[in-house]
């Protein structure tokens, strides 16, 4: 699939084969909607610009393969994010207790690449499958009790992905807190 140039950002999105036509998928995935929303999700967090960020539409299988290589947790998972810079890349946010030191000349995260060139930030792979199954059995949102559409538990997903590559985290309650605060004004469209 070709690149989705939204302001200053690239989303090369990949859709895995069957994806899209799927059983489980109730509609076609709105794939340029998504880049927007993973646009406005960028601008709020504030990563180095002009920048690139990869997003993969895949199934419960794929998400279950990877969540048992890189967590060691069994079963599929709606989303996972793969950041390529470390938090301390990022501008510092509220409710961020662990924030590693400001990088120094000579971090390799510090390195901006030749000049013309998008540094890569990352990959958000999501299992369009498990999305629609949640948002068809009342399991979305942030809370996993919302019934809502298939396009809006696309939505979160690829703008909680967004956000943890550029440094967010939910394990601490305080930012916990304004990580689906920041989430729910970006869905809000504000």
């Amino acid at each position: 699939m070709n690149p989705i140039y939204v302001g200053r950002w690239r989303v090369d999105p990949i859709v895995r084969d069957g994806v899209a036509v799927s059983p489980a998928v109730p509609v076609a995935v709105p794939v340029a909607s998504l880049a927007r929303a993973i646009a406005a999700a960028l601008d709020a967090a504030g990563p180095p610009t002009p920048a690139s960020i990869g997003l993969i539409l895949s199934n419960d299988t794929e998400l279950a393969g990877l969540n048992e290589t890189h967590l060691g947790h069994d079963g599929p998972t709606d989303v996972l994010s793969f950041p390529l810079l470390p938090p301390e890349a990022y501008p510092p946010h509220a409710g961020d207790p662990d924030r590693g030191p400001d990088l120094r000349v000579g971090d390799v995260a510090a390195f901006a690449g030749p000049p013309g060139r998008r540094p890569h930030l990352g990959d958000i792979v999501v299992s369009v499958e498990r999305a629609a199954e949640q948002a068809a059995e009342g399991r979305g949102g942030q809370t996993g009790d919302v019934r809502w559409s298939f396009l809006d538990e696309l939505r979160l997903l690829v703008t909680h992905g967004t956000l943890h590559i550029c440094g967010w985290d939910h394990a601490d309650p305080a930012e916990e807190r304004e990580m689906r605060a920041l989430e729910q004004r970006l869905l809000a469209g504000r």
